[in-house]
């Protein structure tokens, strides 16, 4: 079957093996053949399959085993946010917020209706665009900004790196870091740089050694980073800001999801005469996912770029949507109630991480939706006593870029919805598990 590989660059080495896959010629498991061997029997230079099967990785479909080659693997078997499907266990690693604590959007639905917008009218709601230059103007040193509203911050993202990468290109990612980061990276055929993370934020020296591998944009969660919950600090984010200020091309990417939420004030990499940036921040994590929809303040160029890619007639997001999103922000009680959730999230999850601590187990609680809990045994085989006990947990494995063959030692816990009596019972039964 290997012997139908085909192709004389690396694109067309990859799209071969792609439609073998298609075909079921190649099936999820079967082994490619060795980088050399191809090379040979192609008539082409070693590096050219070297890239080819980057590609194939890159975009997810094979996976190298070192001394055991390069597997064709299956494609759903990639971790996903939200709750899991088919199971009989308490799931506490959804990564949702508490459903109870959205505003109710019914009172805000009848103000929103009017005139129908046709093709060829302004994609951004005039209300929304200033109502989020406004919210934002304070966070972002960028003295010139422009507003566009995407369909949730993946979305932005994928379009953010689409316009800006070519296949290939290095992409600077938090490590651990955001699924959905993973696989936008990953599927958009760009290559994962991981940048290390502290208790401060992505690392001076992590970063440095990233740029100088040749990135071309960097994903950052300021603060309330998925999954550790951790936050920039002043003194990182200014040396940060320093050592991007002698690469101002490089598009950064600020993911403020947890924005309305935090009790953390902004910091960010951007600087002031920095050229490619973009502020994202969505409204999924307090008006709930559903609602897809997220506010992205770019540079001129990138804006205008990216409105290219959200013109009239395909893809811009419904103008019902932006003044629904528009009400329910000027809502007094809905801001009320979106601050009250956020205490709510901070108190439930310190309360958690206080009590796995006097089981000796160290966990502390700095900001977002959910635990980051070091273990002093491998994640897995607590997730496995665990589900004995009746619960479904997430481990960190998923969310690391480096050390595939190491096991984590981190779980990251969705608590903030349980009952005292049932974080109590949770506590007990990681303990227990632990020991």
């Amino acid at each position: 079957m290997n012997d139908q590989i085909t192709g004389a660059t690396a694109s067309d080495i990859a799209t071969s093996v792609r439609e073998l896959r298609d075909r079921g010629v190649l099936r999820p498991g079967a082994a490619l053949p060795p980088v050399r061997e191809l090379a040979a029997r192609l008539g082409v230079n070693r590096n050219t399959t070297v890239a080819a099967y980057r590609q194939l990785a890159q975009a997810g479909l094979v996976v190298s085993r070192g001394r055991a080659g390069t597997m064709l693997v299956e494609h759903d078997a990639v971790a996903q946010e939200g709750y899991a499907a088919d199971t009989v266990l308490r799931d506490v690693g959804t990564g949702n917020p508490d459903p109870r604590l959205i505003p109710d959007p019914t009172p805000v639905l009848a103000t929103v209706t009017g005139r129908p917008v046709l093709y060829g009218e302004p994609v951004i709601d005039t209300g929304l665009e200033a109502w989020s230059r406004e919210w934002i103007s304070p966070d972002l040193p960028a003295p010139d900004f422009r507003i566009t509203i995407t369909s949730g911050a993946v979305d932005a993202v994928e379009r953010l790196l689409a316009q800006a990468l070519m296949r290939d290109d290095a992409v600077a990612l938090e490590d651990p870091c955001f699924l959905a980061s993973i696989h936008t990276v990953r599927l958009g055929g760009y290559r994962a740089v991981p940048v290390a993370v502290d208790d401060e934020g992505m690392t001076v020296d992590a970063l440095r050694a990233a740029l100088d591998a040749g990135v071309r944009a960097i994903i950052c969660t300021p603060r309330a980073q998925n999954p550790t919950g951790v936050s920039l600090s002043p003194a990182r984010a200014a040396a940060l800001r320093e050592l991007l200020a002698e690469h101002p091309y490089v598009l950064i990417i600020e993911d403020d999801h947890f924005s309305m939420l935090s009790s953390r004030g902004y910091e960010s990499l951007i600087g002031p005469d920095h050229k490619r940036f973009a502020l994202l921040r969505s409204v999924s994590k307090f008006l709930g996912p559903d609602m897809c929809l997220a506010v992205a303040a770019t540079d001129p160029e990138t804006a205008e770029r990216l409105a290219m890619r959200l013109s009239p007639g395909t893809t811009w997001v419904s103008h019902l949507l932006q003044r629904l999103t528009l009400g329910l922000l000027e809502d007094s009680g809905v801001r009320t109630a979106i601050r009250a959730a956020g205490t709510h999230y901070a108190e439930r999850n310190a309360a958690f991480a206080e009590q796995l601590r006097a089981h000796g187990i160290e966990t502390r609680y700095v900001d977002g939706m959910n635990l980051w809990v070091e273990l002093p045994i491998p994640a897995q085989i607590v997730s496995e006593r665990l589900m004995r006990r009746g619960w479904l947990v997430r481990t960190g494995d998923g969310f690391s870029l480096t050390n595939a063959d190491t096991p984590s030692h981190h779980l990251r816990l969705t608590v903030h919805d349980l009952t005292d009596d049932d974080a109590a019972q949770l506590v007990e039964d990681i303990a227990g598990a632990v020991r």
